[in-house]
C-alpha cells in the first residue's frame, strides 16, 4: 500500500519541515545560551536533524511517496512531492550532514557557531523547497532562500578579506540573476496567464504573435538557473565565493547548492516548457542547454587545469562539472529516451554530492593544518596522514570518472543517454572534457604520494580533527559504495525524471 494513503498528505512535506525546524532549534539554543560553550552539542542538532531528514526523505523514496499513483500536490500546486524532489532531498541533507560534521573541528574557537549552522540548514530548507517547486513562484521563494544565507555563509570569516570580499561578489552577482530570473518569469506569465507550471505548460502553446516574449521569458529563466549551477557564462562568481567562503561552506554551495539548482531546472523545463510545443514554436530550450554544457564542461576544465591553488582548481572543476550535468537538459528530444538522460544527470550529481564534498572537506583539514593551498604544499602529505590522503584520491579519480569508482559509472550512464538519445557528440565532448581532468586531478595526488615535502621532514599536524576524518571518510566511503549499488540508484533517478514527461 502507498505511504501517503496511510499518512496525512500535508506529511510529504516533512523532510523539508525537518531541515527548517533544526534551524529554528538551533537559533532557540542560541537565543537562549547566546555566549554557547558547548559546540558539539550544536554540531550534534545539525548533524542529527540532517540525518532525520535523510532517512524520513530515503523512506519516502523506497516506499513510492508521490510515484505510486501520482505526485502529491499541496498548496494548490504550488509544492509538489514526486520522486525527483524525493531524490534530491536525499542529495542536500547528505550533503548537510557531512558538512555539519565536519565544521565541528574546522569552527574550534570561532564564535557565531549557532548562526553558521542555521544558515546551513535555512538554505538547505531552500533548496528542499526548490525540488518541490510546483509554480514560478515557489521557484524564486525558494531560490531566495536558499541564496540570502549562502550570501552570509560565505562571508562568514568576517576578519578575513577574502572571504568578506567573495560575499559580496557572490551578493551582487545573485542579486542580478535574481532579477534576471524574475523579470523572465514575469513574461512568461504575461503570455500564459499563470505561474503554476502545469497551467504553464498548457498554455504556452497558445501564444500566438507573443512567441518572441515567450521565447525571451524562457531564456531568461534559464539564465536565472545558470547562475545558481555555474555554468557559463554565469560562472565567473564561483571561484572566488568557493576560494574566500570557509572550505565547509565551498562543499556545502558547490555539492548542495548545484544539485537544487538542477532539481528546479529540471521540473520547470520538463513540465512548464514540453518540447512537443514549444520546439515547433521555435523555442528550442534544449539547443540552448547544449550550447552550454559544451562550453561550460570546456572552459571548466581548461580552467582547472592552468591553476595552481588546489581549491580554487576544485572550483574551477565544479563548473565543469555542471557541464556533465547540464547533458540532462541537453540532450532531450521528441519521442527520445527523455528520462533515462535526465536520470542519468541525477544519479551523477547524487555521486557527486560524495565525492566533491568529501574533496573540500579535505581541504578543509589542510587548512585547519595550516599547510597551504597550493599543490607543492601537499607534498609528502600522505607520509603523514596517510588515510585521509587515501580519501583524497579516491575522490580525486572518482571525479576524474576512473573505475572502479562511483564517478565512472555516473560518467558512463550519462554518456551512454546522451548517444542512445541521438547526441553522440555531446558524449564525445564530455569523454574528451572527462580525460582531460585527469590531468590535474592526477596532480594531487601525485604530490601527496610521490613527491618529497618541500620542508623535508614536514610540519607536525597536531591533534587529529575527529568530525573533518569522519566526515571525510563518510564521503569516501559513499563514493564507493555507490558503485555496487548504482544500478538502483540510477533505475530510482530515472524512474522519477521519466514520471516528469508522462
Amino acid at each position: 500500500m502507498p505511504l501517503q494513503t496511510q499518512l496525512p498528505t500535508w506529511t510529504a512535506i516533512a523532510p523539508t519541515v525537518l531541515l527548517g525546524l533544526t534551524a529554528l532549534v538551533l537559533l532557540l539554543v542560541d537565543s537562549v545560551d547566546p555566549d554557547s560553550t558547548r559546540p558539539t552539542a550544536l554540531a550534534a542538532v545539525s548533524v542529527g536533524g540532517s540525518v532525520a531528514t535523510l532517512a524520513v526523505a530515503g523512506w519516502y523514496l523506497l516506499a513510492g511517496t508521490g510515484q505510486v499513483g501520482g505526485a502529491i500536490r499541496l498548496y494548490g500546486g504550488s509544492l509538489v512531492i514526486d520522486g525527483l524532489s524525493l531524490f534530491f532531498t536525499v542529495i542536500v541533507a547528505s550533503v548537510v550532514a557531512m558538512v555539519s560534521l565536519a565544521s565541528h573541528d574546522y569552527l574550534q574557537d570561532r564564535t557565531y557557531q549557532a548562526e553558521f549552522y542555521s544558515l546551513v540548514l535555512l538554505a538547505a530548507t531552500g533548496m528542499s523547497l526548490m525540488a518541490s517547486a510546483g509554480s514560478l513562484a515557489t521557484v524564486f521563494v525558494s531560490l531566495e532562500l536558499a541564496s540570502l544565507p549562502s550570501y552570509a555563509l560565505v562571508a562568514f570569516l568576517k576578519k578575513n578579506r577574502g572571504s568578506v570580499e567573495a560575499g559580496l561578489k557572490y551578493f551582487l552577482v545573485g542579486a542580478v540573476s535574481s532579477g534576471v530570473l524574475v523579470f523572465g518569469i514575469s513574461l512568461v506569465y504575461a503570455v500564459t496567464g499563470s505561474l503554476l507550471l502545469s497551467d504553464v505548460a498548457t498554455a504556452i502553446g497558445d501564444a500566438g504573435d507573443f512567441v518572441g516574449v515567450a521565447g525571451i521569458g524562457v531564456v531568461m529563466i534559464a539564465g536565472g538557473f545558470a547562475f545558481k549551477t555555474a555554468s557559463v557564462p554565469f560562472h565567473f562568481w564561483a571561484p572566488e565565493a568557493y576560494e574566500g567562503a570557509p572550505a565547509p561552506i565551498s562543499a556545502f554551495l558547490s555539492s548542495a547548492s548545484k544539485a537544487a539548482g538542477f532539481a528546479v531546472a529540471f521540473r520547470v523545463f520538463a513540465v512548464a516548457f514540453p518540447l512537443d510545443a514549444v520546439v515547433p514554436m521555435g523555442i528550442d530550450w534544449p539547443l540552448l542547454f547544449a550550447v552550454l554544457a559544451v562550453v561550460t564542461m570546456t572552459l571548466g576544465n581548461f580552467a582547472a587545469a592552468t591553476q595552481e591553488n588546489v581549491k580554487r582548481m576544485l572550483a574551477y572543476s565544479s563548473v565543469g562539472h555542471a557541464g556533465y550535468a547540464l547533458i540532462g537538459l541537453a540532450a532531450l528530444s521528441g519521442g527520445g529516451p527523455n528520462g533515462d538522460v535526465m536520470g542519468a544527470s541525477m544519479a551523477h550529481l547524487l555521486v557527486y554530492g560524495f565525492m566533491n564534498t568529501g574533496a573540500f572537506l579535505f581541504i578543509a583539514m589542510v587548512e585547519r593544518w595550516g599547510l597551504g593551498r597550493t599543490f607543492e604544499d601537499y607534498n609528502g602529505l600522505a607520509t603523514r596522514a596517510p588515510v585521509a590522503c587515501l580519501a583524497m584520491t579516491v575522490f580525486m579519480f572518482s571525479l576524474a570518472g576512473l573505475p572502479p569508482f562511483g564517478g565512472f559509472l555516473s560518467k558512463y550512464a550519462l554518456f551512454y543517454g546522451a548517444i542512445q538519445g541521438g547526441f553522440w557528440w555531446l558524449a564525445a565532448v564530455g569523454a574528451i572534457n572527462s580525460a582531460l581532468s585527469l590531468f590535474y586531478y592526477s596532480r594531487v595526488v601525485r604530490a601527496m604520494w610521490i613527491e618529497d615535502p618541500v620542508d623535508g621532514d614536514g610540519v607536525d599536524l597536531g591533534a587529529t580533527p575527529l568530525g573533518l576524518y569522519v566526515a571525510v571518510l563518510i564521503a569516501a566511503v559513499g563514493t564507493l559504495a555507490l558503485l555496487p549499488a548504482f544500478g538502483p540508484v540510477v533505475e530510482t533517478a530515472q524512474s522519477a525524471a521519466t514520471a516528469l514527461f508522462a
